[in-house]
C-alpha cells in the first residue's frame, strides 16, 4: 500500500511550524534510504522520523512521482528531502510532497558531491543565505507541513560562528523553526563525499551553542553518533539526534536507540526481522525481487556470532531468481549454526 492523498492540500497556517516528534531520526542516505530501507527501520525503530533520499525537486515535479515519492503508511512520520536552489521548483516540490501525505518537507543545504555543486544546491547553499531563505519562504507558502534545513557549519575554511548563525538566523526568519545540523563543515574540493563525513573535525559545541542562543529553535545534530551513550548526552544540549551510517552498518543500534530515548523493551534481532515478513511476501507478490529488500538488512548481526555467515547466506542467495522468505530463514538459521549452514 502506498500512501497517497488527493491534490488539494491544506492551506498552511501562519509561521513556522516546529517538528512533533524529533528526539531520533534516521539520516537520508543516497541509495539507501528508499521505501524498503525506511519499513525496515520502522520495525526497529518505532518513534524514528525517517527521511526520504535526496529527491531533486526538478524529478519531483516533472518525474515518476509514483516511483520516486510512494511510500508505506507504516513509515510515518517520513519527511521528503529535497535538492535545488530555484524557488518555484522547490514550492511545487514541497506542495506535491504534501499532498502524497509527507510529514516534513527537508530542504538540502549539506551535500558536498561534485553534482550537487554543478547543480548549484547542497552544501554550496551555505554561502547563499539569502537565496536559502527565499527557497525556504516559497516552499512554506506552499506546503501545510514542517519545512526544515539540513546543513553544515560552514564550508571550506568558514571557521567563523558567526557566519553560521548569520545563515541559521536568515533562514529562520524566512519560515523555517528546525535545523538539522551535520556539524562538520564540507569541503567543496579536495574531497570525496565519504571523505566529507569522516576528516573536517566534529564540532559539537556549535549545535549547542545554536539552541542555547536561539531556544525558539529546534535544533538537531547529526555527524559521528554511534552509541547510545553518545545519543543521550547530545540531548543534554540539542533537541534531537539524528543517525546515519551506523543505522545502516548496525541497525540494531538503531533499536537500542529508540529503546533508550522512548522506552520500551529491546526484541531479539530475529524477532524483529521476521516482523518484516509480511511486508517482504507483498512486496513479492507485486514483483519486487528479494534482493532489493534484504540488502538493507545485511548488517543487523553485526558483530554477532553467525554475523557473516547470515550475509553471506543473503548476499549469494537473494539475486536468484525466485528467491523468497525461506531464504531469510536460512540465514536465520545461519546465526545459530553458521558452520554447518556454510557447509
Amino acid at each position: 500500500m502506498v500512501a497517497h492523498v488527493p491534490d488539494t492540500a491544506t492551506p498552511p497556517a501562519a509561521g513556522p511550524r516546529h517538528l512533533a516528534q524529533a528526539r531520533l531520526s534516521v539520516a537520508p542516505m543516497m541509495d539507501w534510504t528508499d521505501r524498503h530501507c525506511r519499513v525496515f527501520h520502522r520495525l526497529l525503530a518505532p518513534n524514528a522520523r525517517l527521511y526520504t533520499e535526496m529527491v531533486h525537486a526538478n524529478a519531483v515535479v516533472l518525474g515518476d512521482r509514483e516511483r520516486l515519492l510512494g511510500f508505506d503508511p507504516v513509515e510515518h512520520p517520513v519527511a521528503l528531502q529535497l535538492g535545488g536552489s530555484e524557488p518555484e521548483a522547490l514550492a511545487q516540490a514541497a506542495r506535491i510532497g504534501a499532498e502524497w501525505g509527507y510529514d516534513e518537507v527537508n530542504l538540502n543545504c549539506g551535500c558536498p558531491s561534485d553534482r550537487v555543486q554543478a547543480g548549484r544546491f547542497g552544501a554550496c547553499l551555505m554561502r547563499e543565505p539569502s537565496l536559502v531563505a527565499e527557497c525556504v519562504a516559497a516552499m512554506a507558502a506552499a506546503s501545510p507541513v514542517p519545512v526544515t534545513v539540513k546543513c553544515r557549519l560552514g564550508v571550506d575554511d568558514d571557521h567563523e560562528y558567526e557566519r553560521f548563525e548569520a545563515f541559521v538566523d536568515t533562514v529562520a526568519a524566512a519560515g523555517c523553526a528546525t535545523f538539522v545540523v551535520h556539524a562538520r563543515n564540507a569541503w567543496l574540493q579536495g574531497l570525496s563525499p565519504k571523505e566529507n563525513r569522516e576528516v573536517p573535525p566534529l564540532r559539537y559545541d556549535w549545535a549547542w551553542r545554536l539552541k542555547a542562543g536561539r531556544p525558539g529553535l529546534q535544533v538537531l545534530v547529526n555527524g559521528g553518533i554511534a552509541t547510545v551513550e553518545q545519543a543521550q548526552a547530545q540531548l543534554a544540549h540539542v533537541d534531537g539526534v539524528m543517525v546515519g551510517r551506523a543505522a545502516y552498518h548496525d541497525p540494531y543500534v538503531l533499536h537500542a536507540m529508540d529503546v533508550a530515548l522512548h522506552g520500551g523493551q529491546l526484541r531479539p534481532r530475529d524477532e524483529l526481522l521476521r516482523a518484516l515478513r509480511p511486508y517482504v511476501e507483498a512486496q513479492l507478490a507485486r514483483g519486487v525481487e528479494l534482493k532489493h529488500i534484504v540488502r538493507h538488512v545485511l548488517g543487523l548481526f553485526h558483530g554477532q556470532p553467525g554475523g557473516r555467515a547470515f550475509r553471506q547466506v543473503l548476499s549469494e542467495g537473494a539475486h536468484r531468481e525466485g528467491a523468497g522468505w525461506e531464504l531469510v530463514e536460512r540465514a536465520l538459521q545461519a546465526t545459530a549454526s553458521p558452520r554447518r549452514a556454510a557447509a
